[in-house]
């Protein structure tokens, strides 16, 4: 399965900064891509199979499973439920100390598109819009964190954030 990664430095502790986009009730205050971001089936936080449901600004919606939880290190999705265009999607977050106070964030997407036949075309093509997206999510993630209050919930000992 094709995949696309790329990795942006932020001032920012690990924990803090996987708590903030791991918080569905704050994901549109940084995340540029989306207009719709929600845990399903009443969930309060993500965690090993919960579903999570998510809109493009661009309509396209898709629903994830967490396959994978480790804070402040990883998050991991995949998709059970999507655009006609993917057959399949995962992707993760990895958050990694690079200096005291500077993390590491890296997306890591793979996809898959269909139809069969046309995969020689669409990969390549989506993964040229995800890497686009990618840059603009990690950019705008990197601006909040560093520029706004978003953060401050999460580096506080007494937050009750996710």
């Amino acid at each position: 399965m094709p995949t696309l990664e790329h990795s942006i430095h932020i001032n920012g502790e690990p924990l803090a900064l996987f708590r903030l986009t791991q918080d569905y009730t704050r994901r549109l205050a940084w995340d540029p891509f989306l207009r719709e971001a929600r845990l399903v089936d009443g969930a309060r936080e993500p965690a090993v199979g919960v579903r999570a449901w998510c809109v493009a600004r661009n309509g396209l919606a898709m629903e994830t499973t967490y396959i994978s939880y480790h804070p402040p290190e990883v998050a991991a999705i995949r998709m059970t439920r999507g655009p006609r265009i993917l057959a399949r999607f995962a992707g993760s977050w990895r958050f990694k100390s690079v200096a005291p106070g500077v993390t590491q964030v890296t997306f890591r997407y793979h996809l898959l598109t269909r139809p069969d036949w046309l995969r020689f075309l669409l990969n390549p093509l989506l993964l040229a819009v995800f890497a686009h997206d990618t840059w603009q999510r990690l950019s705008a993630l990197k601006h909040a964190a560093e520029t706004t209050d978003l953060l401050q919930a999460y580096q506080s000992p007494t937050s009750q954030a996710p």
